[in-house]
C-alpha cells in the first residue's frame, strides 16, 4: 500500500511470489540482446547443492481419506503433516519449494557474478551481492547513509516546504505518498499515459486501520513506528508521540482510500483521466503542473488520477496537519523503507513487525536470501539474464509452445459450444481468443541497463541508484507507444500472468519445472499442472474483470445485455460456492474478492482436461501405480495447491489476497467438473460433486 505510483495491471496465478527457480543444463538464451557469450561463459551450476523438486508421488495419497469428500486432504494431508513451515517463511508448499530451489541457483550465480569482473548485467548483480553481503560495512555505516535526507526533513518549516520535499522525493523514485508512472491508456491500450494512485499506508490494506479485528495489529504497528524513529535518533518520549501521530495520519488516509477487495473487482478504479488543470483544482495546495515539471515530464493533456478522494485528503492535510506531524510521518517512512538495507538493528526491527507480527515468520531470512530479494526487486531482469543461461533447457520452451497451442485449441472449442452465449458476443470472444499473445521463458529482448551506475562502496547507494533509474525508465514511457516486448515478470519468477491491456500471457522460466511442468513427464501430469496454469491465464481474459477489455486490449463493452446478465448469474454461483468455504477456525472465504481467480481456475482446469483428452486420444490408459490417467491429472492439480500457512499469514491473505486459500483452490474447480466425479467414482451428494443447480459452468 505504500507507493502511490500505479502498478501494472496483471492477473496472476499466485500473488506475493516473485522468487526464483531452476532447472538443468541449458543453452544460452536467444534474442538480439541476449547476454554475450564472454559474459556467461564463466557461469556454472552445482546441482548437488540444490534442494529436490516437489513432485506428485503416489505415496503422498492418504488412503484413510475419501477423494470424493476430502480431495485436498486425500492428496496433500500426509505431505503437509511432514513438511512444516521453515522458520524464515510464512507459508510452505509447492510454490515455495520450487522458489527455494531457484533461490539456491541464484545464490550460485550471484557469487560468481561478484567475482567475475564482467560488466553489463553481471556487474549489476555482482555489485548488489558484494555490497549487500558486506555485513560489517553495512553495520558500520548505521544510519549515516540517510543523514542528508533526514536533515532535509528536519528543516521543513511549512506546507510549501513539504510539497517541495514530496516533489524531490518522487523524483528519486521514492514517491510513497504522491507519485506518478506510466500506464497503458484503457481507451487506447497501444499508448502509455501518465497515471497516479493512492498510497501512503504502512499496513497491508485499508481495513487494517478500520476493522476491529485488527486492533492488535494497529497497536503493534504504533510500537514499530516508535522503535524505528528511536533507531533513527528520535528520543523515546518524542518517538512514542510521533508514532501515535503517524497512525492517526495514515488512518485518515485509509478512510478515503479503496481496499484491495474494491480494486480487485472494479478495474475501472484504475482509470480516471483528467486534465492537469482539473487536477490542480482538485488539490489547490499541491500543484500538479509544478509536480510534472519537478519530475522532468512534459505536461500531459490528461493523466489518470485513481481515487481522487485520496488526493483531495492529502491536499487538505497539507493545510490542517501540523508541520511537526508531517515531519514525523516522513521521517518514519524514509527510515522504514530503507531499513532492509541498513544495519542489523534496522533490518531486525523491519523483520520483527512485517515478518513476525504481520505474517508469523519465526526467524529473519538469512542475509544472502535478503540480498537476493533486493537484487530481484531492483535489477531482477539482470539476474534473469544470467538465470536462463543455466536453468532453462530449450526443450522446455518447445514443449510449452505445443502445450499452449493445444490449450488454445481446446478453449476455442469450449467457447464455440457455449449454450448460454449469443452468437454476437461469442464472435467477439473468439476475436479476442485469436489475439492471445503467449510469451515463454524469457524476453526476446533484454532490458538495457545503460546509465545505471553501481559500485562496491554502499549497499543502500546501489538500491537508491536502481530505484531512481527504474523510475526514470518508467517515466520515459509516458506518451510513447506501449512496448509489448516488455515483461511484467522476471524469468526467475515462480508465477504466471495475464495482462488484459495487451492480451498477453506470460510464463516465466522458473515456473516451468515440477510439479507444474517437466518435458519428460507424462501428459496427464503436465496438463494437470502447467496445462491448467495456461488455461487459467487464458481464462483471465474472460473473468469478471478481463471480460471488460476487448480484443485490442481497450476497455470496452463487447457483451449483449442478455449475455452480461447470464454471465453475472453464473459467476454469482461461484461467489456463493467460495463464500460457503470456511477455514479450520470458522472464518469464511470472500467469494467476491477472489472471483476472478476462481473463474480462471475453473475455466483453466476444464480447458486443460479437454486438451489432455484430445492429446491422448486413441492411446491406451497406462494406469500408472494403479491410478488412471484422469485421476493423475486431478491429483497433480491438487499437488500444485499443497500449502501450509502460519496463522498470521493466513489471516492476512483472507483480507488482502484476491486468490482463495490453496486448499480451496485444490477442490473448488474440480468439484464442478463431471470428469472428476467419474474419475474417482463419486456420487451425487458427495462434497466433491456439485451437480444440478449447484454446478458452476462458465467458460
Amino acid at each position: 500500500m505504500r507507493h502511490a505510483t500505479p502498478r501494472l495491471l496483471l492477473l496472476s496465478l499466485a500473488v506475493t511470489l516473485a522468487l526464483p527457480a531452476c532447472k538443468r543444463d541449458a543453452a544460452p538464451a536467444a534474442g538480439a540482446d541476449a547476454a554475450p557469450a564472454a559474459t556467461v561463459a564463466a557461469f556454472s551450476l552445482d546441482e548437488s547443492k540444490l534442494p529436490p523438486f516437489n513432485q506428485f508421488q503416489v505415496g503422498d495419497i492418504d488412503d484413510s481419506r475419501n477423494a470424493c469428500t476430502d480431495f485436498a486432504g486425500y492428496t496433500n494431508a500426509k505431505f503437509l503433516a511432514t513438511h512444516p513451515i521453515p522458520g524464515d517463511r510464512t507459508s510452505w508448499g509447492a510454490f515455495e519449494m520450487l522458489a527455494e530451489r531457484s533461490t539456491a541457483v541464484q545464490q550460485q550465480l550471484a557469487e560468481q557474478a561478484a567475482s567475475s569482473g564482467a560488466d553489463g548485467a553481471t556487474k549489476l548483480v555482482g555489485d548488489f551481492w558484494a555490497t549487500g553481503m558486506d555485513e560489517a560495512k553495512v553495520n558500520a555505516q548505521g544510519i549515516e547513509p540517510l543523514a542528508d535526507e533526514l536533515a532535509a526533513i528536519d528543516a521543513l518549516a511549512d506546507s510549501v516546504g513539504i510539497v517541495a520535499w514530496l516533489q524531490h522525493s518522487a523524483a528519486k523514485g521514492q514517491g510513497f505518498l504522491v507519485g506518478v508512472g506510466a500506464m497503458p491508456d484503457f481507451k487506447d491500450s497501444s499508448m502509455n499515459i501518465a497515471a497516479t494512485g493512492q498510497g501512503g499506508l504502512g499496513l497491508p490494506d485499508t481495513t487494517y486501520y478500520t476493522d476491529d479485528r485488527h486492533v492488535g495489529i494497529r497497536d503493534e504497528y504504533v510500537k514499530h513506528v516508535a522503535k524505528v524513529l528511536e533507531l533513527s535518533g528520535v528520543p523515546a518520549t518524542d518517538a512514542a508521540t510521533q508514532a501515535r501521530d503517524v497512525m492517526a495520519f495514515e488512518t485518515r488516509l485509509a478512510k478515503v482510500s479503496k481496499s484491495r477487495a474494491e480494486f480487485s473487482r472494479n478495474v475501472e478504479l484504475y482509470y480516471n483521466p483528467m486534465s492537469v488543470a482539473d487536477a490542480d483544482a482538485l488539490t489547490p495546495a499541491f500543484s500538479w503542473t509544478k509536480f510534472f515539471e519537478s519530475q522532468g515530464i512534459a505536461q500531459p493533456k490528461t493523466f489518470s488520477v485513481s481515487v481522487p478522494d485520496y488526493f483531495r485528503e492529502v491536499d487538505a492535510m497539507l493545510s490542517d496537519v501540523p508541520v511537526e506531524q508531517w515531519k514525523g510521518y516522513l521521517r518514519f517512512h524514509v527510515v522504514d523503507g530503507a531499513s532492509p538495507y541498513l544495519s542489523d538493528a534496522f533490518a531486525q526491527q523491519n523483520y520483527a513487525f512485517y515478518g513476525k507480527v504481520l505474517s508469523g515468520q519465526q526467524e529473519i531470512k538469512p542475509r544472502w536470501k535478503r540480498v537476493l530479494d533486493s537484487i530481484n526487486g531492483n535489477v531482477g531482469e539482470a539476474m534473469g539474464q544470467l538465470y536462463v543461461q543455466v536453468a532453462f533447457p530449450p526443450e522446455s520452451k518447445a514443449k510449452m509452445e505445443t502445450l499452449i497451442g493445444n490449450l488454445s485449441d481446446a478453449l476455442k472449442v469450449r467457447i464455440e459450444h457455449l449454450e448460454w452465449m449469443s452468437p454476437e458476443t461469442k464472435a467477439k470472444a473468439l476475436e479476442k481468443w485469436a489475439t492471445f499473445d503467449a510469451r515463454v521463458g524469457y524476453p526476446d529482448k533484454w532490458r538495457d541497463w545503460s546509465g545505471l551506475s553501481t559500485g562496491r562502496d554502499s549497499y543502500l547507494d546501489n538500491v537508491r541508484a536502481a530505484t531512481e533509474f527504474n523510475y526514470r525508465w518508467d517515466l520515459s514511457k509516458i506518451g510513447q507507444p506501449v512496448d509489448k516486448s516488455e515483461w511484467g515478470m522476471t524469468p526467475q519468477t515462480v508465477n504466471a500472468s495475464y495482462n488484459p491491456l495487451s492480451n498477453q500471457l506470460t510464463f516465466p522460466a522458473a515456473i516451468l519445472q515440477p510439479p507444474f511442468f517437466d518435458p519428460n513427464a507424462s501428459d496427464e501430469l503436465n496438463y494437470g499442472g502447467i496445462g491448467a496454469v495456461i488455461g487459467h491465464e487464458m481464462t483471465h481474459g474472460y473473468d469478471d474483470q478481463g471480460a471488460k477489455f476487448g480484443p485490442g486490449g481497450n476497455m470496452e463493452n463487447w457483451w449483449t445485455d442478455a449475455d452480461a446478465a447470464g454471465f453475472k448469474s453464473r459467476t454469482g454461483k461461484l461467489v456463493d460456492q467460495f463464500n460457503a468455504y470456511t477455514t479450520a477456525d470458522g472464518r469464511h472465504l470472500n467469494g467476491e474478492h477472489t472471483l476472478g481467480e476462481n473463474i480462471a481456475d475453473l475455466g483453466g482446469l476444464a480447458t486443460a482436461y479437454d486438451a489432455m483428452k484430445k492429446a491422448t486420444e486413441g492411446t491406451p490408459d497406462p494406469m500408472t501405480d494403479g491410478l488412471s490417467r484422469d485421476q493423475r491429472f486431478f491429483l497433480n492439480w491438487a499437488t500444485v495447491w499443497r500449502r501450509n500457512f502460519t496463522p498470521e499469514e493466513l489471516s492476512k491473505r483472507l483480507v488482502t489476497d484476491e486468490h482463495a486459500l490453496a486448499e480451496f483452490r485444490a477442490i473448488g474447480a474440480p468439484s464442478n467438473l463431471p470428469a472428476f466425479a467419474a474419475a474417482f467414482n463419486c456420487k451425487s451428494g458427495d462434497a466433491m460433486v456439485r451437480d444440478g443447480d449447484r454446478q458452476v459452468v462458465i467458460w
